[in-house]
């Protein structure tokens, strides 16, 4: 079950020094209540709220992927791989050869730059894109206006700017964090 809450109150447990949590959350269905409350242990995680992106924007962005990759032969996935590589974000990570694989699994996109001395220990050092799914206001705006401007150089047709801009601030009102 995710929902959406505040904490209520925080105390300390006087006989095990365990915390206890309070929440305050949405309605949620007695059932899934019922359900929770009979399966004893359970994996709880607390973040900070956060709006998600609008759905148009993502879908104006994936729409295009599509569209450049009609034009270019190629596929959406790849095309957004690249987008990202051109215009996404991304760290740099630097770990032992052997789990070079496992690392890769663990982003959406990585790019291997090569071996590293880090503290007389080689190391591969790796470029890992992270997901658009993780961007906030600013970041997708940047992902979406280099997605437009390449589909333009490609002569794909695109919303016209003030539409652009509109799926923007719309998403600006549903993410106002980013």
């Amino acid at each position: 079950m995710e929902t959406i809450g505040k904490i209520k109150s925080i105390s300390r447990d006087i006989g095990t020094s365990r915390i206890i949590l309070s929440f305050e959350i949405e309605e949620v269905p007695a059932e899934e209540l019922q359900r929770l409350s009979e399966a004893g242990k359970l994996t709880i995680k607390a973040a900070k709220y956060r709006k998600h992106r609008s759905l148009d924007a993502n879908a104006y962005f994936w729409a295009l992927c599509g569209r450049i990759a009609e034009a270019l032969g190629s596929d959406k996935w790849t095309v957004y791989i690249e987008l990202l590589s051109r215009y996404g974000q991304y760290t740099h990570v630097v770990c032992r050869p052997e789990v070079v694989g496992k690392v890769k699994q663990e982003w959406r996109a990585t790019e291997e730059l090569g071996p590293v001395t880090v503290n007389g220990q080689q190391g591969i050092q790796l470029r890992c894109y992270i997901g658009s799914s993780n961007y906030d206001t600013r970041e997708m705006s940047v992902l979406i206006d280099g997605t437009v401007s390449e589909a333009k150089e490609l002569g794909i047709e695109t919303l016209p700017p003030e539409e652009v801009e509109r799926l923007k601030h719309e998403w600006n009102q549903v993410n106002p964090d980013g």
